[in-house]
């Protein structure tokens, strides 16, 4: 669909709304940009610490800007229609955001799938997550208050609030060992594989990057081990299952 106006003041109400959503997305893009070339310019870890910088100075502008443009009040930088929304409706929209980032997550690997080929869509389906996986879990270390080396005890509180924790089912236990085991009892990708039957998408390349990095920005002394995530033989009550450990006392865990 396209706009036949000239200038911004043409557009009519309804391309206006439509150009209002274009911009939240190039706003997202630009964002994320400058996080990959300060990664790449300053080094990840730097990079990470100076989102967050970023984050709660941008965040509190453009917060009080919509706020004062759209009508709504905040309390304590939080949008009040957020707080008014029932305990039920709140829930919803958090699931509801979790599941639109999976889908966008799968739309692109299926683009490149489809115009190159499954090697280069995993390739850069890893390359991601050695770059999100650590993101998240710093946003999670944060939030929750956890401080710097909280141990495999933060861990366990840390993994209950990643995004896959809103739509997949997972349990995290501490063994009699004391290591923490977590399985995935149902993941949304591999049970709709399955309904579809399919064989399981081989993501243990992925799970790799995606937990060591996540573990070892909670707490760098934590030891990440893959118990089985396809293409590996599963039971039918998880699709993967990974074991967290402390590094003994002395190894190198530098950050």
């Amino acid at each position: 669909m396209k706009a036949a106006a000239e200038t911004l003041d043409q557009l009519d109400k309804k391309d206006t709304a439509r150009f209002v959503v274009d911009l939240i997305h190039r706003l997202i893009m630009h964002h994320g940009l400058w996080f990959a070339e300060a990664s790449h310019q300053v080094g990840h870890d730097k990079a990470r610490t100076l989102l967050f910088e970023v984050l709660t100075r941008s965040c509190g502008i453009q917060m009080k800007r919509l706020a004062a443009t759209l009508g709504f009040e905040l309390e304590d930088g939080i949008p009040l229609p957020l707080l008014e929304l029932d305990e039920g409706a709140l829930h919803e929209l958090r699931d509801g955001i979790a599941k639109n980032w999976l889908v966008n997550d799968g739309i692109w690997f299926q683009a490149l799938e489809f115009s190159r080929d499954m090697h280069v869509a995993k390739r850069v389906n890893d390359a991601c997550w050695a770059k999100f996986s650590p993101v998240e879990a710093e946003s999670v270390r944060r939030f929750l208050g956890l401080g710097e080396r909280p141990g495999l005890a933060g861990l366990k509180r840390a993994l209950e609030f990643r995004l896959y924790s809103c739509i997949n089912t997972q349990s995290v236990v501490f063994e009699d060992d004391g290591s923490l085991v977590l399985r995935m009892q149902d993941c949304r990708v591999q049970s709709a594989r399955k309904r579809k039957g399919l064989d399981d998408y081989p993501c243990k390349s992925g799970g790799l990057t995606e937990y060591t990095t996540f573990a070892e920005t909670i707490d760098p002394r934590i030891r990440t081990e893959c118990i089985g995530c396809p293409p590996d033989a599963h039971p039918e009550d998880w699709f993967c299952a990974w074991r967290f450990t402390m590094a003994a006392e002395g190894a190198d865990v530098g950050r």
